[in-house]
């Protein structure tokens, strides 16, 4: 990244502005803006999120909040309620009194004499559903929104659930919200209150898995707060990205496809990354484009920013699979329009374990079957739901999960194939239980027989017809099923074969049925859909037109103790016991601006024993620690989900510590019964 010395605009920064919501509860919020607005208002730009301005995202917030404040605009970051140096405490994701807040400071802010009244909200995760879901609220100062790593399906396409079936990230995100929410504000930003604060929060805590537990099903609980319900609630523009190597990269296709206002997309190798620090690379000059979409919807420039393509992506090259990549060799595409005109959906027959690729007529269906029922181990090597980069938490050699799984592969392309969009996988099944579930996987197998994942999907068989109202199998009995598969951009070299392979178990991504089951699956009517995009298409977006990244120089950060990355795949061949271990540690480090030396660790570990189901266990554990001289305070949290054929049993537990001595203790251990999951 280029560091920017010189702006347009000279700034200053504003460290903690209390904005007062209309229950008294006062939010804490950082503004940088330039020197003249005293005189000369701006519109300003606002990113709501829980995590901390005043330390953990303080280096982030400095690279892009002074970039863009100093191209004529005043940034402003808050913490949410219960979080940093806001006062209240924060209970769940995306309450309605979250999105009443932001209302609530959109308003200030518009209000304040160095605002001209217009305002735009941008972020990435939480800060990206914070901008969607309040512009659905059509506040009369929002003119514009910047949104990366989203969604606008809740229950479809979040961390929680995915094709009815529960992701392993429902325990992790709930892991790690628990921490969040029950860290301190800073004494020397909030004085002496800074105790009772911390108290109310380890009061009002709970493990927020308990709540996400009891809702498997698409009910109003998801359907808060989730724009698909309603695209026409989104009347102002948006700028929406992601990356292929995020858990969000369906949402960006999907609003670009459905809501009626300017609108333009972003797609790239990354993973859950602002796309100027994309990892994998190539970055680019994300910040660029921001500050042109915000000059043209805020100050009314001319500058052809709605000119040209409405999606542009990165199109992937073949790769040998990792689960890290530096850079993701490719080059950018450019659409029209989207859904894109120039994409055929072509759909190619399943035929005992060939995928179907030429256009001979095929002969009639036979009453062939085949049957799977994948061992627990199957996933072991799935990676990360929404890859982080760190540690490297991408999919690795799919050839060992294939071996518990049923195989379909294409002879070896003759010509180079590319894919954009969703594919698909339509099956005629039954199952030996009520409730099962089924992964599709697409690899590119490469002539030495390696297998890289291209994309995925999943599907629990009971949500067949509906999330909302799922219904039981009938065991032994034949359904109709579409697995519908993650959006991807990706070529397929000739003499490379694409593989799909199905499994009834994806742990620990994917959280398993209640039981094992036989999935029988039946030739007639299995196909394999794939969106192709024509190799022969103009691509019209070379990578120079985004230019080199760029952001400002963030503040000294001293580096106390060093830290610590694992992702490791163990199996014990006495006790078939197996574990996935993850450690995510920041070790230690002091903010030199304001004195904080933070530490972070967490750790998770799944667990099973052979095939039993009544094994899996999870496990998310934390410890956030802030100090400077004469205050020292560290927060650990424990949450550990178990299960068995009829329920989910969490068992928790909350400990405050202050100079080394346990100030504050909490347990859970509750029991929420499975419905269908």
């Amino acid at each position: 990244m280029r560091f920017v010395e010189h702006l347009p605009h000279e700034t200053r920064r504003e460290d903690h502005v209390t904005i007062t919501m209309s229950d008294g509860v006062r939010l804490s919020a950082r503004i940088w803006r330039p020197t003249t607005s005293d005189t000369d208002p701006v519109p300003a730009v606002v990113e709501c999120i829980p995590y901390r301005k005043n330390d953990l995202t303080s280096t982030r917030d400095a690279i892009h909040h002074p970039y863009i404040a100093g191209h004529g605009y005043a940034c402003v970051r808050v913490d949410l309620r219960g979080t940093g140096e806001s006062e209240g405490v924060l209970l769940d994701e995306y309450l309605d009194q979250e999105q009443r807040d932001a209302e609530s400071v959109l308003a200030w802010v518009a209000a304040q004499p160095w605002c001209d009244g217009s305002t735009g909200m941008m972020g990435i995760s939480w800060g990206a559903f914070a901008a969607l879901q309040t512009a659905a609220r059509q506040p009369e100062s929002l003119k514009a929104i910047v949104i990366a790593s989203f969604t606008d399906n809740r229950y479809a396409d979040d961390m929680h659930y995915l094709g009815g079936a529960m992701l392993s990230d429902n325990l992790a995100e709930a892991g790690t919200m628990f921490a969040y929410a029950t860290c301190p504000p800073d004494p020397e930003v909030v004085g002496e209150r800074w105790r009772d604060m911390w108290r109310e929060r380890l009061e009002a805590a709970r493990p927020w898995v308990l709540e996400w537990l009891r809702h498997p099903h698409r009910d109003a609980y998801w359907r808060h707060a989730s724009l698909n319900e309603d695209y026409a609630r989104l009347r102002c523009p948006v700028l929406a990205s992601s990356g292929w190597a995020d858990g969000y990269s369906n949402a960006v296709t999907r609003l670009l496809a459905n809501v009626d206002v300017p609108r333009r997309g972003l797609i790239g190798p990354w993973s859950h990354k602002l796309p100027h620090l994309g990892e994998p690379g190539p970055a680019i000059g994300y910040l660029q484009e921001v500050v042109k979409w915000w000059d043209h919807w805020l100050k009314g420039v001319d500058n052809g920013v709605m000119d040209g393509p409405m999606l542009r992506t990165w199109m992937q090259e073949s790769v040998p699979p990792s689960t890290s990549y530096e850079e993701r060799p490719g080059r950018w595409v450019a659409e029209p329009s989207w859904p894109s005109p120039q994409i055929k959906e072509v759909e190619h027959p399943l035929r005992g374990s060939v995928i179907v690729t030429t256009d001979d007529e095929e002969p009639a269906p036979r009453a062939r079957t085949r049957t799977v029922r994948s061992p627990l181990s199957v996933g072991q090597f799935a990676g990360k739901w929404a890859s982080y980069n760190a540690p490297p938490d991408l999919p690795y050699d799919q050839r060992e999960e294939d071996g518990g799984s049923l195989v379909f592969e294409t002879e070896p392309l003759a010509e180079r194939l590319e894919i954009l969009g969703s594919p698909s996988v339509d099956l005629e099944v039954s199952a030996s239980a009520p409730v099962a579930q089924i992964t599709a996987r697409i690899s590119d197998v490469a002539p030495d027989g390696s297998a890289t994942r291209v994309t995925y999907g999943v599907l629990n068989l009971t949500h067949r017809e509906s999330d909302e109202h799922p219904q039981p199998l009938e065991p032994g009995r034949r359904c109709h099923v579409r697995v519908p598969l993650n959006g991807v951009a990706q070529a397929f070299p000739p003499g490379h074969r694409v593989r799909l392979s199905l499994s009834t178990s994806y742990w620990p991504l994917v959280w398993p049925a209640p039981e094992p089951v036989l999935l029988t699956v039946h030739e007639d009517g299995g196909a394999l859909t794939l969106p192709v995009r024509p190799t022969e298409e103009p691509d019209g977006m070379p990578q120079a037109d985004f230019g080199e990244p760029e952001g400002c120089r963030p503040p000294p950060v001293t580096r106390l103790t060093e830290p610590e990355q694992a992702w490791n795949v163990s199996r014990s061949l006495v006790d078939y016991h197996s574990a996935l271990d993850v450690v995510k540690d920041r070790g230690t480090q002091r903010y030199e601006e304001n004195g904080i030396e933070v530490g972070l660790r967490a750790c998770e570990r799944y667990t099973s024993v052979a095939d039993d189901f009544s094994s899996l266990t999870g496990r998310s554990a934390w410890t956030m620690r802030f100090s400077r001289p004469g205050w020292d305070v560290r927060v650990e949290t424990s949450t550990v989900l178990t299960s068995n054929a009829d329920a989910f049993t969490v068992d928790a537990t909350l400990d405050g510590y202050e100079d080394g001595r346990r100030v504050f203790s909490r347990t859970w251990n509750e029991t929420v019964p499975r419905d269908l999951a």
